[in-house]
């Protein structure tokens, strides 16, 4: 059997990014940054006020105090947006705004809770030292300066630092369009009445809210029988609107597998076993006009599907992105309850429920692992937040053994 590493890097050998595009601002929000962005100005482009206030020379207010306040005439207003380029006059101050620019001569802004509010003239009851509330020229970022590395996600906050530099769109990788087919003829659509031998379908609804999750546009085909014909049918017209196919179902060794067939028709798949447990049959390969199209084919016992998922199809994922590859996120951990069987030469993946504890020293997570570990049983995945990675060569481990712990997303 392939080793878990070995199956990433042959998935990941098929996959290749977009080319990047550019995209206007909202457009690009959940893409990944294909350039780097840097300031063409000076960020903010001029010192500026941080408060509504009174701009003044810190020397005139030095001695204020609430019980001897010094009084200063008002010689002007400048609200946000204006151009007030005058220098002010020592003894005099200018009323001004969030935002607005500070007159020539200015050097402090005294906030208004310092004062009376007074229009032509002021009393301030408050020094204000020199830099009071004023928001430098440059002070968050230099002209020139580096603003977004390539290889970021545009979430809120970079579209807020690309509007700020003045950019109206971006170039980015475009995020990848996901298609997610179940297969199966005992599958019946949520809601509808269930017939002898039937299950609803829930992996294409797994599938695909882990592939939005992931940053993709992620479209659900539902799911199609063991018909050959419908099978080819229905990915062929998946493959318009698809940058990579996802299925699940139908690619272990039963008589009726009958995506295994069709696929290997359809393009160049290979189908082998994985030391992995959940999940050792697995597929992955091209489809399509000119094999251009690359699919991943995962078990379709729910568990399995989405631990294959987590292993094998977010690296795809990321790398089609333009994201770098990282390691799922993991915690050492001590086991609360044993391990009793875990199979030889193949790495597991146990559903379990993570805890932090600061009391407890270097080793401060705790795994309790699930007392339900079938590859079909949801409720223990639903109510779990970490996989227990049991090594290959491992076959049992007592409590109080210290694992590797990976975190769930949003769990």
């Amino acid at each position: 059997m392939k080793s878990v590493e070995q199956h990433v890097n042959d998935i990941l050998a098929v996959v290749t990014p977009p080319e990047p595009i550019e995209l206007d601002l909202l457009r690009a929000h959940g893409a990944v940054l294909a350039e780097p962005v840097t300031a063409q100005v000076a960020l903010p482009p001029f010192d500026n006020s941080a408060m509504d206030g009174y701009a003044v020379r810190a020397a005139d207010v030095a001695a204020a105090t609430a019980e001897a306040p010094v009084s200063l005439p008002v010689v002007a207003d400048i609200p946000a947006g204006d151009s007030f380029t005058s220098a002010i006059p020592e003894g005099c101050c200018v009323r001004i705004m969030t935002g607005a620019p500070m007159p020539v001569g200015a050097d402090a802004v005294v906030p208004v809770e310092w004062t009376d509010g007074g229009v032509a003239t002021v009393a301030i009851h408050r020094a204000a030292e020199a830099g009071n509330a004023v928001r430098l020229a440059g002070g968050d970022v230099e002209k020139g300066a580096e603003l977004l590395p390539p290889g970021v996600r545009i979430g809120p906050a970079e579209l807020a630092a690309l509007a700020s530099a003045g950019r109206r769109s971006a170039r980015v990788y475009p995020r990848p369009r996901v298609v997610v087919l179940a297969t199966g003829e005992e599958l019946v659509e949520p809601g509808r009445p269930l017939g002898p031998g039937q299950i609803w379908d829930s992996n294409s609804f797994m599938l695909t809210a882990a592939a939005i999750e992931a940053g993709c546009e992620a479209y659900r085909y539902g799911f199609v029988g063991d018909d050959p014909a419908t099978v080819a049918a229905t990915l062929q017209d998946a493959l318009v609107q698809a940058d990579i196919v996802i299925t699940s179902g139908g690619v272990s060794m039963g008589a009726y597998d009958v995506v295994k067939d069709v696929l290997l028709r359809m393009g160049t798949v290979r189908f082998e076993k994985v030391a992995v447990q959940p999940g050792m049959p697995q597929g992955y390969g091209t489809v399509g006009r000119d094999r251009g199209v690359p699919i991943i084919t995962l078990p379709g016992n729910p568990v399995s599907a989405y631990v294959s998922f987590h292993l094998f199809v977010l690296p795809a994922l990321r790398k089609m992105s333009g994201l770098p590859q990282e390691q799922l996120p993991s915690v050492r951990a001590r086991l609360l309850a044993p391990v009793p069987s875990s199979p030889r030469g193949r790495r597991s993946y146990l559903r379990a429920v993570l805890d932090y504890d600061a009391s407890e020293g270097e080793i401060a997570y705790t795994a309790l692992p699930a007392t339900r570990q079938g590859s079909h049983q949801l409720s223990a995945l639903a109510a779990t937040n970490a996989l227990v990675v049991v090594p290959e060569q491992v076959t049992e481990l007592p409590a109080g053994s210290v694992v590797e712990a990976v975190r769930l997303p949003y769990r």
